[in-house]
């Protein structure tokens, strides 16, 4: 079945990497983008989450007044927004971390969370636990953050962003049972990652873009 599916997005460049899944994965769906980088900067920035948070309402329900079938929203640091929204528009909203979340949870107690956004640990583990509790499992989360990371990546230079991140995971992964790699900015390092460490790893647009193809499909 053909289905309308709006994106919202707060870092520009996974606008045309989800275009290109979207486009791949699920090519008789109509997708549009929205994109609003001020979201996530201003987190970063500390402004206040319930002013930032209203903001991206107001981008949701501009997205529902398109009348799509699915929202997605692309950015794991407003997903406390989400739950806000779930409750004034009428369509199915997905965060990008709702299939990974759920995945993690099934895979280990021990749950290593590998950030580079600050902003995004504390969103993130709210929704590892959330997953947890209705499946009935107690998790225990490991996070480690690498801000610097996320400076590079932000100043250009992915070769340094990614070295700090392998030789994070690398010794995280001697300690969990499945390593989450938080932001959909770290997807690319998850073939490298699963073939070289010992405990599973999860990124969310793969997880995500299967997840909508199901929902598309029904």
């Amino acid at each position: 079945m053909t289905k309308r599916i709006a994106f919202i997005h707060t870092v520009g460049f996974l606008v045309d990497e989800f275009r290109t899944r979207a486009r791949a994965e699920i090519p008789t769906a109509d997708c549009f983008h929205i994109l609003n980088e001020s979201l996530l900067q201003d987190l970063l920035r500390g402004a206040p989450q319930p002013l930032v948070y209203r903001r991206v309402v107001d981008q949701i329900v501009l997205a529902a007044q398109a009348q799509p079938d699915l929202i997605v929203v692309t950015c794991s640091s407003t997903s406390p927004a989400v739950d806000i929204a779930r409750r004034i528009v009428t369509q199915p909203i997905l965060k990008i971390d709702d299939p990974m979340a759920s995945e993690a949870a099934r895979s280990g107690p021990r749950i290593g969370l590998l950030c580079t956004a600050s902003s995004t640990v504390e969103p993130s583990s709210a929704l590892l636990r959330a997953h947890a509790a209705e499946q009935g499992r107690e998790i225990m989360i490991k996070t480690v953050l690498r801000a610097e990371a996320y400076q590079a990546l932000m100043a250009g230079d992915r070769a340094r962003h990614d070295a700090i991140l392998y030789e994070a995971a690398t010794e995280m992964s001697k300690e969990v049972d499945v390593l989450v790699l938080a932001q959909a900015s770290l997807a690319h390092l998850r073939d490298r990652l699963a073939a070289e460490l010992t405990c599973p790893v999860l990124a969310s647009p793969s997880l995500l873009m299967r997840e909508i193809a199901r929902l598309s499909a029904e």
